[in-house]
């Protein structure tokens, strides 16, 4: 059997983590759903472990070298921003959605972050949006409206405060891309990402420390807790970081879309959600407002820009 080409390794790594991404998210539906974990111990147990684990494999591969991110102010604001407004106000906010409404719906509306960050360079970098960026946000709008109602724009399918959590995990995913694009252009991302799990950890542990009134957990409840750890942290960089050596952002962007497709099929197999046709129908037109974003975006910027780094999430 011949090798597999660089190209494709990037392509199934890449695509092995987005759907890592789906599988974390059917799980934490059932860990908030089956298991009744709450929220503020989950978000302490989630981080601290994650942070550890990610710390202990970039000392061991970077060695002394994970210390650089707080050699200067300057980063150590970044790395607190992104640990804090990212990480922790994201895991938290989609974690509540879920919680509160279900995974598929909570995942749509995580997805819409590119949008989310196009809205912000307008609001605030003065950039002036330009005709296909409109037709963007009008199907994206119209997309999340039909999954949030099935069609029937007289209600909501999920609780009012799903969808508004939704929203900030989207608004939140956007902060969790644009806040550590400084650190990485000095810094691996796994030693960013560990950093920022553990400064999210002490927040979250602030509020609730991980070893105080802790909930009775299930045999299902500890494995859906490191199912977590392992499918939406762990597993998920390590391919991304990997699938980075074989191709580019560009493709590992447009395979983000396997998140909300895998999140929406492992939904219906192991957790018997029901989707209707106009679900579907939302979800497709977001992925789609998506991707015409993104290929405008990386037009425009290979229109302006001789060249560059790119970055990933």
């Amino acid at each position: 059997m011949s090798k597999l080409s660089n190209s494709t390794k990037g392509i199934l790594l890449a695509t092995f983590a987005s759907i890592s991404w789906g599988i974390a998210g059917v799980i934490t539906e059932f860990v908030s759903h089956a298991e009744a974990i709450p929220a503020d111990w989950f978000l302490s147990a989630r981080t601290t472990g994650a942070g550890l684990i990610l710390i202990i494999i970039s000392a061991i591969i970077y060695r002394g070298k994970i210390f650089n991110v707080f050699k200067s102010w300057q980063s150590i604001m970044w790395i607190v921003l992104y640990g804090l407004f990212g990480l922790a106000a994201n895991m938290g906010s989609f974690y509540i959605s879920i919680q509160q409404g279900n995974a598929a719906a909570a995942t749509i509306l995580q997805y819409l972050a590119p949008l989310f960050i196009a809205i912000g360079s307008f609001i605030f970098m003065k950039k002036k949006p330009l005709k296909i960026d409109l037709l963007v946000f009008v199907i994206a709008l119209l997309g999340v409206a039909l999954s949030i109602t099935k069609g029937d724009f007289t209600q909501l399918s999920i609780p009012l405060p799903s969808f508004i959590w939704g929203i900030v995990a989207g608004i939140t995913a956007a902060l969790y891309v644009v806040l550590p694009r400084k650190l990485a252009e000095d810094n691996s991302p796994i030693v960013v990402l560990g950093w920022g799990t553990l400064i999210a950890s002490l927040a979250y542990n602030i509020n609730h420390p991980v070893f105080m009134d802790v909930p009775k957990l299930s045999s299902g409840a500890v494995l859906g807790i490191f199912g977590i750890i392992l499918f939406g942290t762990l597993l998920t960089f390590t391919s991304l970081i990997w699938a980075t050596r074989f191709t580019s952002s560009e493709v590992i962007s447009l395979l983000d879309a396997a998140q909300p497709v895998s999140t929406f099929i492992f939904s219906v197999i192991f957790l018997g959600t029901p989707l209707s046709f106009w679900e579907v129908v939302g979800a497709i037109l977001v992925i789609t407002a998506v991707y015409i974003l993104q290929y405008a975006q990386r037009k425009r910027e290979n229109l302006s820009i001789p060249s560059g780094p790119n970055f990933k999430k």
